[in-house]
């Protein structure tokens, strides 16, 4: 759960105390992702597939992030995007910590301030029992979350006129906070911290929704997609790799709920 507004300096103090013997400038953004990054742990390529997806539904895609707090991931897709925008529901975690508010992030209530219709919309975080599927699915024909596992509910919209056309599954930042922790901050054995390794099971889920006319264009576009990334024709982010570093590498095998998934890798829907 995101801190509460009154933890800000809190935890502002905290960060720089980390700052002090932190062993990598990276760590910090999964140690204090509401600070410094994000809710859910991504590589360049997520962001290429966000914006792939946009492009295949329209020329100028317009593009939506709601939840977006501080910016982090939707500053890195505006990279692709340039009109992408954001919706967050609190002003204080900009001005309770002097941060600088963008004009491209809109502070409001995705329940009642979806102002117009969107062509992408993502849905980045979703407060536990909170459920406006209705109003999003009001204002777009396609739909991205990704959405923490047993946190976050009512991120399915398979009722609401769309199809799911493609899912993938990534780390979450609190596994990662996690094996950070155990490697680098702790005096652990390297045999105890190799056990411990095992018991990791948090993860994020990446579903994508579209109205059925979008399904087979943005199944294609992902599919391309994944052809550059076993290429290797990108480059990720500096930051990606601490995920290399800890366990949780591009089409990693891993073992979540007894079963086998690689990681990054795309899951297609008839």
């Amino acid at each position: 759960m995101p801190p509460q507004i009154d933890d800000l300096s809190f935890a502002f103090e905290a960060l720089k105390q980390f700052r002090k013997y932190s062993y990598s400038l990276y760590h910090e953004r999964f140690i204090f992702p509401f600070l410094c990054g994000s809710y859910f742990t991504y590589r360049r390529i997520d962001v290429e597939r966000i914006a792939s997806i946009a492009k295949s539904v329209s020329n100028d895609p317009s593009y939506l992030d709601i939840g977006c707090g501080y910016g982090d991931f939707l500053e890195k897709v505006r990279q692709y995007l340039p009109k992408a925008e954001g919706m967050e529901k609190s002003v204080e975690m900009f001005f309770k910590l002097g941060r600088y508010k963008p004009d491209y992030i809109k502070i409001g209530d995705a329940y009642n301030e979806i102002e117009k219709k969107y062509d992408v919309i993502f849905v980045g975080w979703m407060e536990p029992g909170v459920d406006y599927r209705d109003k999003i699915a009001e204002k777009t024909e396609v739909i991205i979350t990704t959405l923490d596992q047993g946190l976050s509910l009512a991120a399915e919209f398979d009722g609401f006129g769309y199809e799911r056309v493609a899912s993938w599954v990534t780390p979450s930042w609190e596994d990662i906070n996690t094996e950070i922790t155990n490697k680098y901050y702790s005096k652990l054995s390297d045999e105890i911290i190799k056990s411990l390794s095992k018991l990791r099971g948090a993860h994020n889920l990446w579903y994508v929704y579209a109205k059925p006319k979008y399904k087979e264009s943005i199944k294609r576009t992902l599919k391309s997609c994944l052809a550059c990334e076993y290429k290797k024709e990108n480059k990720g982010y500096d930051f990606e790799n601490v995920l290399d570093e800890v366990g949780y590498r591009y089409l990693e095998n891993v073992n979540i709920d007894d079963k086998r998934h690689l990681l990054w890798d795309i899951a297609f829907y008839d």
